[in-house]
């Protein structure tokens, strides 16, 4: 039987709650990518062109590492991926988690929060990590986002 897999990555505690949210919705299992050098608050420093996530954003070659690997990812035929809108793109660690693995024939279906961007080009940055996998079109959820509007909004993306 296939299975449904809700991965995540959080900044800032933000996206994990509503992946948590959506995981419940979707009756899928819950995966948070997670940054082998945990990100700082000044990292996070948008406004500093030498911060980390400054650095990291303006070199889209750059794939900083993750801690672990999902087990089995074969058993999984649908991956919800979410992250914070970095930049009006995903941040470069989704593209190391995609990278990580053969997703041919899975269907990635990504879910973004962010203060006021929209996904931009998200999915132009993140279809070269990803080969052979049907990349949906995704979407920008406030962090507040109730169970039941991802559950209508997950199973729209489902047809």
């Amino acid at each position: 039987m296939a299975k449904t897999l809700v991965a995540y990555f959080s900044a800032s505690g933000t996206t994990a709650k509503l992946a948590e949210r959506l995981a419940a919705a979707v009756g899928g299992e819950l995966y948070e990518i997670q940054p082998e050098i945990p990100y700082t608050d000044a990292d996070l420093n948008w406004m500093d062109k030498q911060s980390r996530s400054s650095i990291e954003m303006n070199d889209k070659t750059f794939r900083p590492a993750v801690v672990g690997r999902v087990k089995n990812m074969e058993q999984y035929d649908t991956v919800f991926l979410g992250f914070p809108i970095w930049w009006y793109v995903a941040p470069t660690i989704i593209n190391t988690f995609l990278e990580q693995y053969d997703l041919t024939g899975k269907k990635i279906i990504p879910f973004a929060t962010s203060g006021s961007s929209g996904m931009g080009n998200t999915n132009k940055e993140l279809a070269p990590s990803c080969p052979g996998a049907v990349l949906m079109q995704g979407k920008r959820f406030p962090a507040n986002a109730s169970e039941k509007e991802l559950k209508e909004w997950a199973e729209s993306c489902r047809i």
